[in-house]
């Protein structure tokens, strides 16, 4: 089951009866419209260039993503 399913589905699933309560803050968020949760491809996870091993073409697609301005 995804974030994205659980966020805007407000229904508790039994898979997902061991997050607490203050952990559905996202879903409440996403009921009262103030954050909209959509679906982000793998190839486009800015994060990724902090927590995996890139090729140097998907590391400078990323980093240009995040508006750095270091040289590599």
């Amino acid at each position: 089951m995804s974030v994205i399913q659980l966020a805007k589905n407000l229904v508790l699933h039994g898979r997902s009866k061991h997050i607490e309560t203050r952990y559905h803050f996202l879903r409440d968020q996403v009921e009262l419209k103030t954050v909209e949760v959509v679906y982000c491809p793998t190839e486009e996870q800015v994060a990724d260039i902090f927590t995996k091993a890139l090729k140097v073409e998907t590391f400078l697609k990323l980093k240009g993503k995040l508006d750095m301005c270091c040289q590599v």
